[in-house]
């Protein structure tokens, strides 16, 4: 069994971290309960000797190697003959246009219907790195978040944009509807995330002892009670977006968990934009571009997909109030 590694030297800012919270802000997109599985799986070494506590304390001129087992075989996942929207493929990998109600990979129970299943019947060849329930997924989006997507086909591109991410050197675009009209055109959001301790299906800002987690946002255009903004991402935190939106006020319309939802239907005055908010059954939030660093090629990609049906539907009946082009 093949597998593939990412090594850190612990510096003196990181001197007395935990073991999981330093690789939570090393790695984007993964969770903390994954981690803390893999480093309780032995994957996990501290200065060549495993370790398996995620509560080590690292000191300064630590070594530490996280390694990922190759996933084959992957009998443990079927193949589904699922349709897939897609933007750019090769031998390396390929972007896809994930739909909104599309789980990226199995959770909670779920093991069918994911764009991983869907992924396993279109694609011989997939990077092992993430995982037997995970192959090839680099980052992810929402189950109801639509947009662009990249999956890496090699171990070998799986590392080299986990590095990009990392970096932030990946421009990720997203446009949303939110509630209310920012008070700033143009502005950043940079609140610190962690899990929420009522609700552990939430994210929630916090002051401290959280990741930090930024956020760029304009408003491209209001419509008295609700706006079209377009955001880009520094981090990749969690449900980042939804969650900054929710802590400056203006939470994304539709959004069950972060007070969208009944907010939007609240403050929907005209049938046109009520029925929209009726239809769209989701938070209206889509990955719109997505700008990259091609690892075998080193030309820069950048693919983009159209807002879905749903959200132009709702953006169309807000175009009939009054609107302002900001």
């Amino acid at each position: 069994m093949e597998t593939a590694a990412q090594i850190y030297h612990i510096q003196t800012e990181h001197k007395g971290k935990r073991l999981d919270q330093f690789l939570m802000s090393a790695i984007e997109d993964v969770s903390r309960t994954y981690l803390q599985k893999l480093i309780r799986d032995g994957a996990v070494t501290v200065n060549d000797k495993v370790s398996k506590q995620p509560s080590y304390a690292l000191r300064s001129g630590d070594q530490v190697r996280l390694s990922f087992s190759d996933s084959r075989p992957l009998e443990t996942l079927k193949p589904e003959n699922i349709s897939l929207d897609i933007l750019y493929e090769d031998n390396h990998l390929i972007v896809l246009n994930k739909p909104a109600g599309m789980l990226v990979h199995p959770a909670s129970g779920v093991n069918s219907g994911t764009l991983v299943n869907a992924l396993l019947a279109h694609c011989n060849d997939l990077s092992g790195i993430g995982g037997v329930e995970r192959p090839g997924i680099v980052h992810r989006l929402d189950k109801d978040t639509s947009g662009v997507l990249v999956v890496a086909k090699t171990d070998v591109v799986h590392r080299e944009l986990s590095v990009q991410f990392e970096k932030h050197t990946i421009t990720r675009q997203y446009v949303a509807v939110v509630c209310g009209v920012p008070a700033e055109v143009v502005g950043t959001i940079d609140a610190q995330i962690a899990r929420s301790r009522r609700d552990r299906r939430r994210m929630t800002t916090v002051n401290n002892n959280g990741r930090r987690a930024v956020t760029h946002y304009r408003v491209l255009e209001s419509y008295n009670r609700f706006s079209l903004v377009q955001l880009t991402l520094e981090t990749g935190r969690l449900h980042q977006i939804r969650v900054h939106l929710q802590h400056i006020g203006h939470p994304v319309a539709g959004d069950p968990i972060y007070g969208g939802e009944q907010r939007a239907l609240n403050d929907a005055d005209v049938l046109p934009v009520k029925h929209a908010l009726i239809h769209l059954k989701r938070q209206a939030l889509h990955a719109r571009t997505l700008q990259f660093e091609h690892p075998a090629t080193h030309k820069t990609l950048m693919l983009s997909a159209p807002k879905p049906e749903d959200m132009e539907r709702l953006i169309d009946a807000l175009r009939t109030l009054t609107r302002t082009h900001l």
